[in-house]
């Protein structure tokens, strides 16, 4: 059996190859230029990242999932994973925080100033958006934050920490989460505001990971003081305008496809590399089960698009298919550490180096913590899917 989409959507892929072909340097490039690695400095990555995204923007791919009234593409979830697919295989940088999370909560909460002012600029991408949400004791129970926002006058103070935010050290502006009722239940004393990152009393540092990469970093708000006029929705109901789901497609295709291209360059080496496969012949059948894996991951994730597409709600389904997809990296990225045997281990600069297989390794740890750590996944398998009582 063959699975195949409507020409229509096929012909949007064929689109979007092309796209990716003329307007991304070649592979190798791509694949030394990650998020997390590879420039010269911050300025050279930054204009990398939103020089691409920029050339989607003129497309109206960059918010391909916005309603059209708001400078998006209005897409349908097909249209959506299709697109996804296609930018994962090919590493292309379009991870945008303002797309995912401001946009869309402005359109719901925001004020016609704020939809008039910021809207356009997240839409073309004219600036850089960070999240700042975790803190060092609020991570996967985000609702015990403790940054502080206290009102004075038409401003709001801020004092507290982030930590873990992306891009934070590229970013133009912040999306905050910050408590402004202390004596509130956890869920209900949260506000959000945009904050703009130069403003002063802000402190970005860099957390540089087991690989040496940068991508990470803690913020630090001492005094920060922010206008009011840049709070988004109602004061104390920030937790559920964080909530925010707009039409997107939440399939996890981005998983298997960027796994499935990593799978098409450990093969490819093993054939260029025979003495490889021969030290360790078991390494065929370990290949293949990733390429089954990969194949099987991708099915999940069209069953989530595709029940979107009929009006449903995968709530289980998405949550086996970001298990299944996270935990699938890890296992690549553990087959090419087998495949290159002691080599494996080397980093860049060694002559003796293969691949940087090492830093793929690494950084694949943290796969089965990022967006929902595998035991929060399996809980909402085994109580939403499966019916089972809770612990």
């Amino acid at each position: 059996m063959q699975f195949r989409y409507d020409p229509e959507v096929e012909a949007f892929r064929a689109e979007v190859r092309q796209f990716i072909r003329d307007n991304l340097p070649p592979e190798e490039e791509r694949l030394r230029r990650g998020y997390e690695g590879g420039f010269r400095s911050d300025e050279e990555e930054k204009a990398y990242v939103m020089g691409f995204q920029r050339k989607l923007a003129a497309r109206g791919w960059l918010a391909m999932a916005w309603p059209k009234e708001y400078g998006g593409g209005g897409a349908s979830h097909l249209r959506q994973l299709v697109y996804n697919e296609e930018m994962a295989y090919a590493q292309a940088p379009v991870g945008n925080m303002g797309i995912a999370w401001v946009g869309p909560s402005l359109m719901l909460y925001g004020t016609e100033e704020q939809k008039r002012t910021f809207i356009p600029r997240i839409a073309q991408a004219q600036d850089w958006w960070c999240t700042l949400y975790s803190e060092p004791g609020a991570g996967s129970d985000l609702a015990a934050l403790q940054t502080r926002a206290v009102r004075d006058g038409d401003e709001y103070v801020i004092d507290g920490q982030k930590i873990w935010t992306s891009g934070g050290h590229l970013a133009d502006w912040g999306w905050l989460a910050a408590r402004t009722d202390p004596d509130a239940p956890k869920h209900k004393g949260i506000t959000m505001f945009m904050v703009d990152m130069k403003s002063p009393g802000i402190t970005v540092r860099p957390l540089i990971n087991m690989a040496n990469r940068h991508g990470f970093n803690e913020v630090f708000f001492e005094e920060v003081r922010v206008p009011a006029s840049q709070v988004v929705g109602e004061v104390n109901r920030g937790w559920y305008h964080m909530a925010v789901a707009l039409d997107f497609e939440r399939s996890g295709i981005q998983a298997f496809a960027g796994g499935r291209r990593t799978v098409e360059r450990l093969v490819a080496l093993a054939k260029s590399r025979p003495e490889l496969v021969r030290a360790r012949p078991a390494i065929r059948h370990e290949l293949a089960d990733r390429a089954v894996e990969v194949n099987v991951g991708t099915f999940l994730a069209y069953r989530v698009a595709t029940m979107q597409a009929r009006g449903l709600v995968p709530n289980t389904e998405a949550s086996a298919s970001k298990l299944f997809g996270s935990e699938m990296s890890q296992r690549i990225a553990l087959t090419g550490m087998h495949l290159l045997g002691m080599a494996g281990q080397l980093r860049d600069g060694s002559p003796h180096q293969v691949i940087d297989q090492a830093t793929a390794y690494l950084q694949s740890v943290s796969a089965t913590i990022a967006a929902g750590t595998s035991e929060i996944q399996r809980g909402i398998i085994a109580t939403r899917g499966l019916g089972l009582p809770r612990g």
